[in-house]
This record gives structure tokens, C-alpha cells and sequence, in this order.
């Protein structure tokens, strides 16, 4: 197994002796298992050759090569289709060079160069802090013409600026330095001006190279980690070297933004080359042996997955560049270099884009297997009450039987229904009738929050029903709608101050319009789409066309508004809203009925143990949801769009990785000394319905003691990061998630205590000590653009890596359940209403009952200092009747901090008044 002694020029292209010229080499030929190549030819012939880039017309070739002669690496080209080929040299022979490459039109090259310091090499590396590469100081990047002339200096600063390539659509340039005291990627214009930086992660970041059409890079890194790691990187650094025994790829976009983590393999992965016109990379690594000196040619997709191999012939393979049409391979390779010798040479091969021969299934494609099938189209995106939601449970169910995990719901089975309510129809009765006109059926409908029965009463119109001092708009300033059926337009008013589509959702929030006429005493609320001109009246303003009617469907899962509530079409109120704009006019009576009814689902849990044999400590639970918003609905963040929500991200993502931990887990099975309860939860996307029912259906499991684990979005992470959420709800997580995410190679931050809008919050409010995984939010988020093709499965697998080493650790811990004190505001910011310091649980009291359940109260908060209490059922605060979540919501958002009023909850059957003052609330 002969590996060449370039092996630093291989990564770094630092200068480097070479053995003789061989006398005897044996022909080069290409080994069974290579099927991705044929009709291989050799270019070179002896001397150390590599880095061999294409011109972008796919025919010439550049590289970097030296004899025998202890010479520094001189920049060559030649033509692919001469034979045989004559390399004709561009550099002038002084100093050292590397990293040749063509500009777009092929009359100019880049490559960087030492000359400016002097002739001679600069001085080798010293070896005697182990293997190391040097970081000349003196190298600067140039343009020349391709016979040499015209040589320009692209950089000036003080440090490395060498590893630089092309983009082919405008010749900007993508280059490797140090000139800021780390070694980072920076881009600039061809002509060196618009100098940007795009890495900021400490560690090695070089050998960048654009895609096709220059819209994403892909690059080798280091990542030391804090502590002795990243201190001996930082003193060989300033030493110029570095250590380059680890190396990873990453991608990003071509600004440097997104960068996420390709591979985890824990060996010298460099020289990525895109695959043109795929998501895919071709890249050289001494995989599966970080020690060894085989190094062959891989690919790999830039989400993680499908890791091939492509070479096999024995030492040394490296430096793949497809050609920019994707016919032939370019590469550097010593299989025709004669034994005892260390000759690389270039290579061409013609490509053959045949079927993917994965060299193992690993996690990232398990993964992604699991997330294509719960986030395709045809799970009309896993909604509460449609099939494909029963259709991802059946699939789950068979997931965790084939992993080796026993039925741990309902009787013998995987499953734990619940019920849901899930579909509304409009009742028979429901009716309105204006003076006495009846409305037609097909001109109104109901809201999903409207509450059952009859109301009549004058109408009175009320503008837009919206009341925020910080617009200075009161609608119903002056108004008296006490027994009054109150008229609001719908969506929101033309202001200045309502300038983006989520100001104007929240203005237009039909819920709260229906909150503010309840309390000021409206019996009823008709909801019509009938703009007011804006002040001043633009030239050539026009109404936009009338809406169409909301769908109904349920919205919001403790309650009802407290009134009837209708959406009326234009054309009912047009002929009337002049007279009611006018004070004293002649009052229009209206009487509706309003009946709805409730079609429930079971909608169900699917829950699987790994049993211990014999448990010391009661069972860790880890969970993640697995549906997500159907086809949309009000919590969409894509309004208006009927189409599958996919939530390939959100949570499909959990709910594969879940599975993942699971096979890790099932493998080590007789090491375990607690159960593992795996736990797939439906309806959190309606109110943790699942998870909270899971809690209050198995007591047995929660218990002081047993410990959660969810995750919740861990499909996306960014420069190698998870966050982990709920790490203050046991003193001892801070210690334990340190060393899983050492030995996951993951770059893990940990904050906060277990509350959280997903599955981990119920059992936290019951006791148990949490973490909820997290890999951040962006733009895709409760939207049909949430995809399978975005995530990064690679960093998916690594979070199940992590998981399992915690939950191994946890197999011999037992935490400390930690409850925190309402955290107090900081600093002078401007608050957002009040806060009381509850914790709601969003399935609301039992038997349609009235009211917020309280699954607990927050130690130290507005609530729990006022004596309110975990199975509570809080009906009133103040003056309001709180009837919902939503109402709960509307009294803190319109109270100040500071306030004391008295809350009246339901306990054991009594009712039970308290005096509660509201603290600080959320900041805007």
C-alpha cells in the first residue's frame, strides 16, 4: 500500500522532495469494482503531478508538478485530448506555486505563489511536533496569461493567501488566508477588489470550490474543540502549520451563509469537487482509517448521504475534478508508479454516471429514507384527522416492531389513542336574518371559535374591532355595543405602521376581534370584507375584490369565544354599512343562530420500549411528534395556500431521528439498566395534545426519577450546531451533554428550563427533569417549502449519535429535578403586556369544560405566588371570563406588569378566588 510523500502537497500543496524518477512503472489500469470510470489514460510520467483543474471549455488542463530534483511545485498545462500530452509550463520557476486554475474564457489563469520573497523554496515544515504542513506567509495570489506573461499580484496582505478557484460564471474568486489571524475562507472579484469573508468558525477552512453555477461553495475544515484541542491549533498557527490529521467537509451557499457539515467520517477528507449539475461531491479520504496511508476517491451527496467509494486501486488516489460537462474525470493517482517509488501522476477517465453503489447504508440515509416517506405529498402533510397522518402511525408502528422494540401502548399494541376534535360542520338552524331579510346559507358561514345559540340585537359597525395603543386606534371608542350584534371589516386597516404581512395578520387576528366584543358586551359579531379608503385617498385607490368565506374548521382547542360569530360576504352589509357609519340613523335588528357540529378523531401515540433486564432506575423517554399542519390552516405561515405542509423539517426530522436512536439503542440492548420508552407523539401541532395525554394516561412512567428527551426540528443544522433546551431542569445535564456531544462531534449549546412550545413541556410540568433538541428556526417553517431536499442528514445522524451516548450515560445517572423561579426582566426594554407565570395545557379542562387547565405554575411567578396551583382550571381573571387559551392570551397582552386583580379558579370541585399581580411580560 504505497501512498506518495505529496501527501502535503496533496492537502496543502506545500513544496515537498520527491523520490527518483521510476525506471520500470507497471501500466495503469482500473480495478473491477471501479464502475463509475473507464477508458483510462495516463498524462504524466513520472515526478510528482496533482491538482489537475479543468479549463471550463473542457479542454485544457492545469496542474502542479516537480521532477527529482528537490524543486519547488512549478504550475503547467496541457491539453486533454493531446497525445501524447506536452505540458508547457506558465510560472516563471522562482519561489513556490500551487493551485492553478482558469478563468472563464480560458485565456488566463490563477495560481499562488511565493516568488516575491525570493527564488529558492521556502524552507520545509519542522517535523518535530508530529506530521504538520506549513502556512507560508509568503504566499500571494496572481493572474497571468496562459503562456505566463502578464503576471498580476491579486492580494497584498501580510499571510497565507493561497487554495484559490474560479467561479465560472464571473471569475470571482474564492481563496484561503489567514490575514485575520485564523485560516478562513474570503472571497473577491477577479480583479482582487470586494474582499469578503465567509468562514468565522475557528480552525482549518481551505480548498473551497463552486458549484456549476457558482450558487453554493464546498470546502475541507477542522474543528478543535475548546480546551487543549483548540490551543495546540492555535500554537502551531502561530508558528505558521497546522495539523491536518482531521478534516471534514462542509457546504454553504456562495456567501458563506447556511454552512452545514457534510461529512463526519473522523479522518483527512479533502479536495471536494461538485459533481456538475448535482447535489453531489466527489473528494478523497484515508476512510475508514484515519491512520492509514489508503487514500482513495469518494463521493458523497452534500446532504450526508450516500457515501460511495469510487477508487480501489491500492496507495494513493486524489484530487477528483470532473470535467464542467461531466464526461471525464480528472485525478491524481500513484497506481502506475513502480514499487519502492513514489510517482503521481495525472489521470483521465471517462466518467460513467451510473446507479449509486452506497459502500454502506449509513444513519444520515436512514434517516433520509424515514423523512421522504412521512413528508411526501401523499401524507397530505400528516394533519390531525386526515388519512395520511393514520397512514405515517401505521408506518411508525411497523418501524419500531421491525427495530426490535416491544408494543408499549394501548393492551398489546404500539398504539395510544386519544380523541380530537378534527372536523366542524354547520348545524341545522343556523341562520341570519337581517330586518326581515333572511341571508342566504351560501352568503355566511361560522368560525371554527364561534360559540352555539341564538343573539339578536341592533347592529352597530365598529370599524376594524381593533384596539392597540401603539397604532393610537380604538375602534370602539364612543361606542356603546352592550347587547348589540357588533359589525367589524375584516383583515386590516392601510397604516404606515402595519408594514409587514405579520403586523397585519395580528391586526386582522378575527379571534381577538371577537375577545374585545365580547368584553365591552357584544352578543354576537358579524366579520364582512369591506375595506374603508385609506386617509389620504390615493388617485386611483380600489377596493380589492371581496374574499371568499373561511373554511370551517376547529381553531384553537380549550374553547369557544364567548358569542356567536359569523363572516358575512360583501353583498349582504354593502347596502347597509353607509347607514351605519352615520350616527342616529335608523337601527337594523339582526337575529342568528349559530349551531356547529363536532366530528371527533382518535388520532394516536405510538409507543415502543426497549425493556431492561433487570431496571435500576425508573425509564428515560424519548420523543418527537409526527404530525404536522395537513394542508395548512391558521397556523400556517404560507396564508391562503391549500397544499400539503410536508414538515420534513418540522417534525418528520425528529420523529427519523428518533428511529435512528432507537437502533442504536436496541443494539446495546443488555447493557441497559432502565427502560427506554420510545414515544411518537400525534397532535402537537394542535397543543402537545399527544404528549399531554401521554402524561396523564401512564403515571407509572411518570415518576420521580424517569427523564425526557425530545426532539423537535433537528433536520437543519448550521455550521455543525444543536441546541439543547431545557438543560437547568437537572443540575447534572451540563456535565452529561458535554461529553455525549464530544463524543458526537457536535458543536452543542444548552439554556433554559423545560418549558417550551413542543412535547417536552407536560413532562416537565409533571416532574421530570427534560431536553428538547433543537437545530434552529428559518424561513421554511410552518410552510408547504418545508422539503425533504433541505435538510442535512448527515447532522441528523450525528444527533442520534448524541442521543444515544446521553441515553448510555443515563443508563448509570440519576438527575435532580430542577423547577426555576420565573425569570425576572433585564434591563431597560419595553415589555409586551404581562406575564402570570402559567403553564396552560393546550387539551384544556375535561369535558368541554370552561376555562385553562393549568398543567403547572411557574415558581416564583405572578400565579404561583398568588397560591394558584398544577390542576387548576383558572375561569376568570379580573373582570374577563376566561374561557379559552386564546382569552388567557388576550388579558396578558392588554394588562400591565404590576397589576393586581383577583383570579378565580375551579379546585377539586369548588371555586376559589385569589389575588394574583401580573410581572414582566415577553419582550417585543
Amino acid at each position: 500500500m504505497r501512498t506518495p510523500r505529496l501527501l502535503s502537497l496533496c492537502l496543502l500543496s506545500a513544496s515537498c522532495a520527491t523520490a527518483p524518477q521510476p525506471k520500470a512503472a507497471p501500466e495503469a489500469t482500473l480495478w473491477p469494482e471501479e464502475t463509475h470510470l473507464a477508458e483510462l489514460r495516463q498524462l504524466t510520467f513520472g515526478g510528482e503531478n496533482a491538482e489537475a483543474y479543468w479549463s471550463f471549455d473542457n479542454q485544457w488542463l492545469s496542474f502542479q508538478a516537480h521532477g527529482n530534483t528537490g524543486s519547488c511545485d512549478r504550475i503547467y498545462r496541457m491539453r486533454a485530448d493531446q497525445r501524447p500530452p506536452v505540458p508547457v509550463q506558465i510560472s516563471s520557476g522562482k519561489g513556490a506555486t500551487t493551485c492553478s486554475h482558469y478563468f472563464p474564457g480560458g485565456a488566463e489563469v490563477l495560481y499562488a505563489s511565493t516568488h516575491l520573497s525570493g527564488d529558492a523554496c521556502p524552507p520545509r515544515p519542522d517535523m518535530s511536533q508530529g506530521y504538520v504542513w506549513a502556512l507560508y506567509d509568503t504566499y500571494d495570489l496572481f493572474k497571468a496569461n496562459v503562456d505566463g506573461t502578464n503576471l498580476r499580484q491579486l492580494t497584498h496582505q501580510k499571510g497565507y493567501d493561497a487554495e484559490a478557484t474560479v467561479c465560472a460564471r464571473d471569475g470571482s474568486i474564492i481563496f484561503t488566508s489567514t490575514r485575520d489571524g485564523d485560516i478562513e475562507l474570503y472571497r473577491m472579484d477577479k480583479d482582487g477588489q470586494h474582499v469578503k469573508r465567509l468562514t468565522f468558525t475557528p480552525g482549518y477552512d481551505g480548498g473551497a470550490f463552486f458549484n456549476a453555477d457558482c450558487s453554493k461553495i464546498v470546502w475541507r475544515a477542522s474543528r478543535p474543540k475548546e480546551g487543549k484541542e483548540l490551543d495546540e491549533f492555535r500554537g502551531l498557527l502561530a508558528q505558521g502549520l497546522v495539523r491536518p490529521t482531521r478534516l471534514e467537509l462542509f457546504v454553504a451557499n456562495a456567501d458563506g451563509s447556511d454552512p452545514r457539515q457534510v461529512t463526519y467520517l473522523n479522518c483527512a477528507s479533502f479536495a471536494p469537487f461538485w459533481v456538475p449539475g448535482q447535489d453531489r461531491l466527489l473528494f478523497a479520504s484515508n476512510y475508514p482509517n484515519p491512520r492509514g496511508r489508503e487514500f482513495d476517491i469518494w463521493a458523497i451527496n452534500a446532504d450526508g448521504t450516500e457515501l460511495e467509494r469510487i477508487t480501489h486501486a491500492p496507495g494513493f488516489d486524489g484530487f477528483p475534478m470532473l470535467s464542467p460537462d461531466g464526461q471525464t474525470l480528472a485525478f491524481s493517482s500513484n497506481r502506475a508508479t513502480a514499487e519502492g517509488q513514489s510517482d503521481t501522476n495525472v489521470f483521465l477517465a471517462k466518467w460513467v454516471d451510473g446507479p449509486v453503489v452506497p459502500a454502506e447504508v449509513t444513519g444520515a440515509d436512514r434517516i433520509r429514507a424515514d423523512v421522504r416517506w412521512l413528508a411526501d405529498p401523499a401524507r397530505e402533510g400528516r394533519g390531525l384527522g386526515l388519512p395520511g397522518l393514520t397512514a405515517s402511525g401505521a408506518y411508525l408502528e411497523q418501524r419500531l416492531q421491525a427495530l426490535g422494540l416491544q408494543p408499549f401502548g394501548e393492551g398489546s399494541s404500539f398504539r395510544q389513542p386519544f380523541a380530537a376534535a378534527t372536523a366542524l360542520a354547520v348545524g341545522a338552524g343556523t341562520s341570519l336574518k337581517l330586518g326581515a331579510d333572511a341571508v342566504p346559507a351560501d352568503a355566511f358561514t361560522p368560525l371554527g371559535f364561534s360559540a352555539q345559540g341564538k343573539a339578536n340585537g341592533a347592529l352597530v359597525l365598529a370599524g376594524y374591532g381593533l384596539v392597540d395603543p401603539d397604532l393610537g386606534v380604538d375602534d370602539y371608542r364612543g361606542l356603546d355595543v352592550k347587547g348589540k350584534v357588533v359589525v367589524v371589516r375584516r383583515f386590516a386597516p392601510e397604516l404606515p405602521a402595519l408594514d409587514t404581512a405579520e403586523k397585519q395578520r395580528r391586526a386582522g387576528d378575527l379571534r381577538k376581534k371577537a375577545f374585545l366584543a365580547r368584553e365591552r358586551g357584544a352578543v354576537a359579531l358579524l366579520v364582512v370584507d369591506a375595506p374603508s379608503a385609506p386617509t389620504p385617498l390615493p388617485k386611483d385607490w380600489q377596493a380589492p375584490s371581496d374574499a371568499a368565506l373561511p373554511g370551517l374548521h376547529p381553531e384553537g382547542t380549550t374553547g369557544d369565544a364567548g358569542l356567536p360569530v359569523l363572516v358575512v360576504k360583501r353583498a349582504v352589509l354593502e347596502k347597509l354599512l353607509p347607514a351605519l357609519e352615520k350616527k342616529g340613523g335608523r337601527p337594523v335588528n339582526a337575529e342568528l343562530t349559530v349551531a356547529l357540529t363536532v366530528e371527533k378523531t382518535d388520532a394516536f401515540n405510538v409507543v415502543g420500549v426497549l425493556r431492561a433486564s433487570s431496571p435500576t432506575l425508573p425509564p428515560l423517554i424519548i420523543g418527537a411528534h409526527y404530525d404536522h399542519l395537513g394542508m395548512g390552516g391558521k397556523d400556517s405561515l404560507a396564508p391562503g395556500l391549500h397544499q400539503p405542509h410536508l414538515g420534513a423539517d418540522d417534525n418528520a426530522s425528529g420523529t427519523a431521528t428518533v428511529l435512528e436512536i432507537a437502533r442504536l439503542l436496541a443494539a446495546e440492548k443488555g447493557s441497559l439498566q432502565r427502560d427506554v420508552v420510545i414515544a411518537l407523539f400525534s397532535g402537537e401541532e394542535w397543543g402537545v395534545l399527544g404528549s399531554a395525554h401521554f402524561v396523564a394516561a401512564r403515571p407509572e412512567l411518570v415518576k420521580p426519577g424517569a427523564v425526557m428527551i425530545n426532539l423537535d426540528m433537528v433536520g437543519r443544522s448550521q455550521a455543525n450546531h444543536v441546541t439543547a433546551l431545557g438543560t437547568e431542569s437537572a443540575p447534572e445535564w451540563k456535565g452529561l451533554l458535554e461529553q455525549a456531544c464530544t463524543a458526537a462531534r457536535l458543536d452543542c449549546t444548552g439554556s433554559g428550563d423545560g418549558y417550551g412550545p413542543s412535547d417536552q413541556t407536560p413532562f416537565y410540568a409533571a416532574g421530570l427533569p427534560v431536553l428538547h433538541f433543537f437545530t434552529g428556526a428559518h424561513g421554511d417553517y410552518h410552510k408547504p417549502s418545508d422539503t425533504p431536499d433541505k435538510l442535512s442528514y448527515g447532522g441528523a445522524s450525528q444527533v442520534a449519535v448524541l442521543v444515544a451516548a446521553l441515553a448510555e450515560a443515563l443508563q448509570t445517572h440519576r438527575l435532580t429535578y430542577q423547577r426555576l423561579s420565573a425569570t425576572p426582566a433585564h434591563g431597560d426594554q419595553r415589555s409586551f403586556g404581562a406575564s402570570l407565570g402559567t403553564v396552560p395545557n393546550y387539551g384544556g379542562p375535561p369535558n368541554g369544560q370552561k376555562g385553562v387547565l393549568l398543567d403547572d405554575v411557574r415558581p416564583g411567578g405572578g400565579a404561583a405566588l398568588g397560591g394558584l396551583q398544577r390542576g387548576d382550571v383558572l375561569v376568570k381573571l379580573g373582570a374577563t371570563a376566561v374561557g379559552s387559551v386564546e382569552d388567557l392570551m388576550f388579558v396578558l397582552q392588554g394588562s400591565k406588569p404590576g397589576q393586581t386583580v383577583t383570579a378565580v379558579v375551579l379546585r377539586d370541585g369548588r371555586e376559589v378566588r385569589l389575588e394574583v399581580t401580573f410581572q414582566e411580560g415577553r419582550r417585543r
